[in-house]
């Protein structure tokens, strides 16, 4: 699976999930310091789920309905970072098949999964 890395996550879920045989593309490597719309924008481009942990994203995909080819939102704070990588790693591992065009959500009570609705006639 491609995956495409917003500045904001970790190092260690991004060499985690390297380390897991996913293919990953950071931002930090590409344009650090581009705005979020630019970020999805790539993400799509590059047929990528984008991984943040801004909550901004949320915000860009159901207010604004900003275009996206899925999109993992990490909120797992105050855990150590290996415990985060871990985690990451294994819903991605569990869910990969329905990570597609949905908007995601890993957090300490678990993963919620939402595909976007189809429009109705």
């Amino acid at each position: 699976m491609t995956l495409f890395m917003d500045e904001s996550v970790a190092g260690i879920i991004i060499d985690q999930l390297r380390i897991d045989g996913h293919v990953v593309l950071s931002m930090r490597d590409i344009a650090a310091g581009a705005p979020d719309q630019d970020v999805l924008a790539r993400a799509v481009a590059a047929g990528a789920v984008l991984l943040t942990e801004d909550k901004d994203f949320g915000e860009l995909v159901y207010h604004n309905k900003v275009a996206h080819t899925g999109v993992v939102l990490i909120r797992l704070a105050g855990l150590r970072r290996g415990q985060r990588a871990k985690l990451v790693s294994q819903a991605i591992q569990d869910h990969e098949a329905e990570l597609s065009g949905a908007f995601t959500v890993i957090s300490h009570g678990g993963i919620r999964i939402r595909k976007p609705t189809p429009p109705t006639p």
